[in-house]
């Protein structure tokens, strides 16, 4: 499965000068497999995953002489370790402190080995080292896949040049955009869980999909029984639920757990957040750049990791889906918007996590939201999602007045089009947008 992070593996394995590679994000992204793609560059590989080989702990007991590690390590899988040949992965590595501490020794005294680690809960891990790696490591964020991607995994890359080539004042051919609204509706119910696609890919069945989707929401959910000294694991099941149903709102924390008080439930969301389950879009007053620094923390909403996981837990109907021509039958969650967010920080440069923002004005006889706040060109630049091909943009073109700004954009399934001072991108080309 072509990915687009890989292109990024090799800058980075070419690299004359490179750091140790931290790959980041939640479980079944594909970082591993990814990984392994890397490997095939390399005349060896040697894999070691600290949940499964605990054995091996005890190399880095100690003093964290890397010398002595790759002695141990090499002889231990019988594959040989050699600066430019071997390519050294640490997966899980938060499952063991000490290797993740070894990864600074490891770009100072062996800068010409490639190493890369990864793990999946790493923020734990990272929260108890703040100065973890600084100068040394270079971070990479993995997420599900784009849009874009699954057109890959689904033979249909041409469409990308052609959506790539489309614009405001250059729409795509009809017959191309009614195709890829169609592609999109697959995408909104198999989701970008590399696992899950592959079997879509493979078989075609929508259905089957669902089945491993409620398969991996359960594994994901039992995960969190390794955090239940910090909080039970029921109330953080009551929580992530809660996410879901408020998706497309300011969250509400009273409305959260019938249980928890409001500090539990803070700290509940910071361990979903930190699992990188969900990701938190802070209200600004988006005054001007940077966006985060009227940023106010207390208001918030909330999205999901993944949307096919997302439309799981609503209880969407997949025939209802399938007929219908907007998006009117599916949005009852607001996944519209849902989908926009992750596709944004999706294809957003990650090196660093992305930091979404929305609007929103509460006054007497006046409420207005637009969905996004993006920033381009040292400009704010407003995002509002429509569900549907049409819709009223008030709320939008209040925000450009107010703001005194020159244009907006709206993403809806209409094609690509131009009304005045608002440019109009289709869901399946938000990549456009980022770039």
């Amino acid at each position: 499965m072509e990915r687009f992070i890989h292109s990024q593996l090799l800058d980075w394995k070419n690299k004359t000068s490179r750091k140790v590679l931290l790959l980041r994000g939640a479980r079944q992204v594909g970082k591993t497999w990814s990984v392994r793609n890397l490997a095939k560059g390399f005349k060896y590989y040697l894999e070691v995953n600290f949940e499964k080989d605990r054995a091996i702990r005890s190399f880095f007991a100690g003093d964290l002489d890397t010398s002595k590690i790759i002695t141990l390590l090499s002889a231990y899988y019988d594959i040989p370790i050699i600066p430019g040949e071997t390519l050294l992965f640490f997966d899980e590595i938060q499952a063991y402190e000490p290797a993740l501490s070894s990864l600074r020794f490891f770009y100072e005294k062996q800068p010409d080995l490639h190493v890369v680690a990864a793990g999946s809960l790493l923020e734990f891990a990272l929260n108890k080292l703040p100065s973890f790696g600084i100068g040394r490591i270079e971070h990479l964020f993995m997420y599900p896949l784009s849009f874009q991607e699954f057109l890959i995994a689904k033979g249909k890359k041409n469409l990308i040049g052609m959506i790539n080539q489309s614009g405001p004042e250059s729409p795509i051919e009809t017959v191309f955009h009614d195709m890829l609204i169609e592609i999109l509706k697959e995408f909104l119910y198999v989701g970008g869980l590399p696992e899950i696609v592959n079997n879509y890919i493979s078989n075609g069945d929508l259905r089957e999909a669902q089945h491993l989707l409620d398969q991996h929401l359960t594994g994901l959910l039992d995960d969190l029984n390794k955090y239940r000294q910090r909080f039970p694991t029921t109330r953080l099941r009551e929580i992530f639920d809660a996410v879901v149903h408020q998706s497309g709102n300011r969250f509400k924390l009273a409305h959260a757990s019938r249980v928890a008080n409001y500090y539990q439930i803070l700290e509940a969301l910071d361990l979903l957040e930190m699992a990188g389950l969900i990701y938190r879009v802070f209200h600004t007053s988006a005054g001007g750049v940077p966006a985060g620094s009227q940023a106010d923390h207390s208001k918030f909403k909330i999205l999901m990791f993944d949307h096919g996981l997302f439309q799981r837990i609503l209880g969407l109907n997949l025939s209802e889906h399938l007929l219908a021509n907007d998006f009117s039958a599916i949005n009852k969650g607001n996944i519209a918007e849902q989908f926009a967010g992750t596709e944004i920080i999706k294809n957003s440069p990650n090196h660093g996590k992305t930091q979404l923002y929305y609007w929103q004005r509460e006054t007497p006889g006046s409420h207005a939201e637009v969905d996004y706040i993006l920033q381009s060109e040292g400009r704010i630049l407003p995002f509002e999602i429509k569900s549907g091909t049409s819709g009223k943009m008030q709320s939008l073109h209040l925000f450009l007045r107010e703001k005194k700004l020159p244009s907006g954009i709206r993403c809806s399934l209409e094609n690509f089009n131009k009304y005045d001072n608002i440019e109009v991108y289709p869901l399946y080309a938000i990549r456009n947008i980022c770039k």
